[in-house]
């Protein structure tokens, strides 16, 4: 891991999908986040990498990169998700990358590429996440 996690950032901050499914971040710089997924086990019927796997690939990199803008005092929420699909994976790893376009106080926006473990690219993406004040276990507002 080339940028560690900030200390804020809550541990095991992934998903239970994102554990079904091997996605596991492996940089987290904030101008170019790194995430890593198999594509075994995330195959579609044909053999191919699921595109459902590979939306919650850039799903995950795209919201901690949110996060990491947004800071401790906050929390995101996925608001668009659109991914264009280039090319089969069907072995190996798929790598994502995942770069910002914007970071504002409400809205944010990032591109994010597949690439296959050739370093083809497989699919791009681009994710708008809006900024939210935390929220206490309660449900409300606030710390």
């Amino acid at each position: 891991m080339s940028t560690p996690p900030p200390a804020w950032l809550p541990e095991g901050m992934s998903s239970p999908l994102d554990d079904k499914l091997g996605v596991r971040i492996t940089d987290y710089d904030p101008d170019r986040l790194v995430a890593t997924m198999p594509v075994a086990g995330n195959e579609q019927p044909f053999g191919l990498l699921h595109g459902g796997a590979t939306c919650t690939l850039v799903e995950t990199i795209g919201s901690v990169a949110a996060a990491l803008g947004a800071g401790p005092d906050n929390q995101v929420v996925g608001v668009e998700l659109n991914v264009s699909y280039l090319r089969a994976a069907t072995a190996g790893t798929v790598t994502a990358v995942c770069t910002p376009v914007r970071r504002g106080r409400s809205l944010s926006t990032f591109l994010i590429d597949v690439s296959d473990a050739e370093g083809r690219r497989t699919a791009t993406a681009r994710l708008t996440c809006m900024t939210l004040a935390a929220r206490n276990r309660s449900g409300r507002d606030g710390g």
